[in-house]
């Protein structure tokens, strides 16, 4: 899908790229979520008998799975209160996010905060609670309704829940880790410490999120202090200066080890993270903590990116070793929106022309493999040549947060930038 007038390997001249010629992508974008994307959700995934939000939907908009994923749930209400917010007050967007919080207070949890992994269509629990992530995306539902609605309940059910999370962080999965947590006594006298505990880069990464998205829920002294930690997690633990990467996992004590899950990184999950930090950077006034995100953007983007095929791979091995996960070289939907929003942002806030030459670069690459000029929303998956691997436009894994949160932050951005310009 080609936008503006384009040299031989797919990227605008650079001396075009002034006001007009970022109007013309904010357009682009806006369009693509305002009449394309979430008309899709609101057509296809509201389950108006049951409450709660349909997932899995094929291409055409077909429902073709019930079950209820708990951190889709709270992402779609997520998506759906930050549009009444952050968009337009439209009372569809509003209607739908309450109908599907109403349905997750009374559904999602086991009386006690305790947020399961899935339910059936009718919200009968089928997986106990064990994901950490199905309580953040909990907190940042209902505090962004709270911030749609002034409803203190859901005020109460997000704060309570990041106090269920912060709880849980030495200890993500509870009772259904299976790793080994101590070790038995030998006449050695070996410590009773497991043999490989690993810590996480995942919760670390998303906390900067979850911390700005219920800030008002929270004071200052816990704000700064929660910031604080995951800042210096991401920023002086799990990125590595000695790689110049960001790895997934690493010892308790932070130190890099060699076995599959201590090689393994993923430079979407990497990319992501430096907008967060790229978001607290402006909220802090630190232009430090933005430069080096932007650094670290650039550098997974350029580490990460498919030489042969264009693309930005799954996983990766640092140590070039064969991987565990046989999807590795897949091409997935969030890891290029995620750029996308990161190079945007990266540029608007640096000036950094590589942020924008790289924005470009998965900007055609987005819209000529992922975007489906038949049918509303985007594939989620490819092969490493860039083929459409599945046609479900949603899933387990896939729902409404990713395409529309970043269709939505990166058309912000361009008009910002091309109100600058």
């Amino acid at each position: 899908m080609k936008t503006t007038k384009e040299t031989n390997n797919g990227t605008p001249p650079k001396g075009e790229r002034r006001g007009g010629f970022f109007s013309d992508l904010a357009a682009q974008y806006k369009s693509e979520l305002l009449d394309r994307v979430m008309p899709f959700w609101m057509q296809n995934s509201i389950d108006k008998e049951y409450g709660g939000y349909f997932t899995c939907i094929e291409r055409n908009g077909e429902v073709y799975d019930t079950d209820k994923f708990i951190w889709l749930q709270g992402r779609e209400v997520w998506m759906l209160s930050t549009l009444y917010n952050k968009v337009e007050a439209r009372k569809e967007w509003l209607d739908a996010a309450i109908q599907g919080a109403e349905f997750l207070k009374k559904f999602g949890h086991d009386g006690n905060l305790n947020w399961y992994f899935s339910l059936d269509r009718q919200g009968r629990p089928l997986v106990e609670p064990y994901n950490i992530f199905s309580y953040t995306f909990a907190v940042i539902a209902f505090g962004q309704l709270y911030k749609a609605t002034g409803n203190g309940e859901y005020a109460e059910t997000a704060k309570k829940t990041f106090d269920i999370v912060l709880a849980k962080r030495n200890n993500p999965k509870g009772k259904w880790n299976k790793a080994v947590t101590a070790l038995p006594q030998r006449g050695s006298g070996e410590g009773a410490s497991a043999a490989r505990a690993l810590k996480d880069f995942a919760l670390p990464m998303i906390l900067c999120n979850v911390a700005l998205e219920i800030e008002d829920l929270l004071s200052p002294e816990f704000l700064k202090e929660t910031i604080d930690i995951c800042l210096h997690e991401v920023l002086d633990v799990f990125y590595r200066p000695e790689l110049d990467l960001v790895v997934e996992h690493v010892s308790k004590d932070g130190q890099l080890v060699d076995c599959h899950e201590g090689r393994l990184l993923n430079p979407g999950h990497a990319i992501e993270a430096m907008w967060f930090i790229m978001d607290l950077g402006k909220r802090l006034g630190r232009q430090d903590l933005i430069d080096k995100a932007v650094h670290i953007a650039l550098r997974e983007a350029e580490y990460g990116w498919d030489k042969q095929y264009g693309g930005i791979f799954y996983f990766m091995d640092r140590l070039g070793r064969p991987l565990q996960q046989l999807e590795w070289d897949q091409k997935l939907w969030w890891v290029h929106i995620e750029t996308l929003i990161t190079m945007i942002k990266g540029y608007e806030l640096t000036g950094n022309k590589d942020c924008l030459d790289w924005f470009m670069k998965v900007h055609e690459y987005v819209w000529s493999h992922f975007m489906d000029p038949e049918y509303p929303e985007w594939f989620g998956y490819l092969n490493r040549r860039g083929e459409v691997l599945l046609t479900l436009k949603g899933g387990k894994w896939k729902g409404c947060f990713h395409v529309p949160r970043g269709l939505m932050q990166v058309y912000q951005t361009l008009e910002r930038i091309a109100a600058k310009e």
